[in-house]
């Protein structure tokens, strides 16, 4: 790779020349999704991580200096807090899911009256919900599908299923919380 080519697509980059941000991106895109990969673990966190990289370094290309190092060293950076950022959400989104599983956990086939009232006031938290939110939990939950079948069922990418999941948990489990503070 040419250092002064590297220069002028950073100058690009920095006056807001989309073009220099595909050229980046096609450079360096596999070195952030790499970086990604080894701190995530999975591929389409590290995919998640790596269009957010991308998305920030475009948004934030004004606070890239230049004078203080090179533009693979920047993108390093970013991909390094960005991939931490998805831990902390996936770490999130297991407590929330583990709260909700829980829920569902309780409640066996038995004909209580507990699991009755359980049953219900599960079903309607999960009516609360925004329809896609509501459809995506149901097919986790109630069919057992994993992200991806979800994905391939709804016809949305991957991680739009993640973050209608994450959402809809995070919003279950604060209603949970907000009941059980009130009973």
């Amino acid at each position: 790779m040419d250092p002064d080519d590297d220069a002028r697509v950073a100058a690009l980059f920095v006056a807001g020349e989309q073009a220099a941000l595909r050229v980046m991106y096609d450079r360096y895109g596999p070195l952030v999704f790499r970086i990604a990969l080894a701190i995530v673990g999975s591929v389409p966190d590290a995919e998640d991580v790596t269009q957010d990289t991308f998305v920030s370094a475009w948004r934030g290309r004004s606070t890239f200096d230049p004078e203080a190092g090179s533009l693979p060293a920047w993108l390093v950076g970013i991909v390094r807090r960005r991939s931490v950022d998805q831990l902390r959400d996936i770490g999130r989104q297991r407590r929330a899911w583990n709260s909700v599983a829980q829920h569902f956990a309780a409640m066996d086939s038995s004909a209580s009256v507990d699991n009755v009232v359980e049953r219900t006031l599960v079903s309607d938290e999960l009516a609360r919900l925004p329809e896609t939110q509501r459809r995506v939990l149901e097919l986790a939950f109630y069919d057992g599908l994993t992200h991806t079948q979800i994905a391939a069922a709804t016809g949305m990418p991957v991680g739009t299923v993640k973050s209608h999941v994450r959402r809809g948990l995070i919003r279950l489990r604060r209603r949970w919380e907000q009941d059980s503070a009130f009973a």
